[in-house]
């Protein structure tokens, strides 16, 4: 988003990125190349710290789905540094931008730990076509590397495709999917904390059927799946997941707020941003919690590789988009 902002000798190569900042960057690299010219003219050298300049800055960081709010948090930051600084050219602004682009989204980065109950219940919800299906499959992948034993159970019972999907996900990582042919969610899902129990599995990622948060049926659907997984193991699920499309933008904060309301989200993922979205979003929601229950991001979706999911790093995100 920022790809221009490093604050670095300019004579200086940049240091190659190795891993999963590579691929982070690499995923990201629509966002860069789509506001990196724009922004790079307006941070250009020479360019004089006015009104003119914060209103161009504004527009480019709604741009990016930061939000209005949070565009707001960041310009009065950005204003109040300036203004303590004795700031008189844009070009002074690079590094205060990125660090309180920095601190923002570290309010919502706070990794989850698995090891607090045995098993440790995840349930995953979300609107159609979030990727929270395709998300369990890699969240098993992930779990599997650090040594975990996995089960999944078919909670999705609306659609037919969803159960063969999550099989096959479960075949690809060699784990049992608990799944019925007929059936609805809660039973699914209350024999898989069974089964899960029984062998010693270290963790349960269940799945549930998509749905918007204006089918209100629905929404009382999950409020009973989650009901009836604390009737399987009191104080489970330890994880209220929310899957979310990043390519939706703002609609993401009405998402967090719906599901929140419905079934208390505990964890939020992050999926498709290799795509046309923008990366901001995490910014808007990072802000739409200041000062409430933050929900942090616990991991985030860059392409369709088993490692494209991983957990949500602060720092990793914005060198991604900052550093050239």
């Amino acid at each position: 988003m920022f790809g221009f902002l490093k604050n670095r000798d300019p004579a200086a190569p940049a240091a190659p990125a190795t891993g999963w900042l590579a691929r982070l960057q690499q995923g990201l690299s629509k966002s860069r190349a789509q506001l990196g010219e724009r922004l790079g003219s307006l941070f250009s050298a020479g360019r004089k710290l006015d009104e003119a300049f914060y209103e161009e800055l504004e527009t480019v960081l709604l741009t990016a789905d930061v939000g209005v709010a949070a565009t707001n948090r960041l310009l009065d930051a950005l204003r109040a540094r300036a203004r303590h600084e004795r700031y008189s050219e844009a070009a002074q602004l690079r590094t205060a931008l990125r660090d309180t682009l920095l601190e923002l989204l570290q309010t919502v980065a706070r990794p989850l730990d698995t090891g607090t109950h045995h098993p440790f219940v995840i349930m995953l919800a979300g609107v159609n076509g979030a990727g929270k299906t395709t998300s369990i499959g890699k969240l098993a992948h992930y779990y599997q590397a650090q040594g975990k034993s996995v089960l999944l159970a078919a909670g999705d019972t609306f659609r037919a495709a969803a159960r063969e999907q999550l099989v096959a996900w479960g075949a690809r990582n060699n784990v049992a999917v608990i799944t019925q042919a007929s059936g609805d969610a809660a039973a699914v899902i209350f024999d898989a904390i069974n089964a899960a129990k029984a062998r010693g599995i270290d963790i349960v990622l269940a799945d549930t059927a998509g749905r918007l948060p204006t089918q209100l049926h629905l929404m009382e659907e999950i409020r009973k799946v989650k009901r009836v997984i604390d009737k399987a193991m009191p104080g489970a699920p330890h994880e209220v997941m929310l899957v979310l499309d990043a390519n939706t933008g703002q609609n993401a904060l009405a998402q967090v707020a719906a599901f929140d309301a419905a079934v208390g989200v505990t964890g939020l993922t992050l999926t498709k941003l290799d795509g046309t979205a923008k990366g901001g979003v995490l910014a808007a929601i990072a802000h739409s919690r200041a000062g409430g229950r933050p929900i942090p991001v616990r991991f985030i979706g860059v392409g369709e590789a088993l490692d494209d999911l991983r957990p949500f790093v602060a720092e990793d995100f914005v060198a991604a988009l900052l550093d050239a």
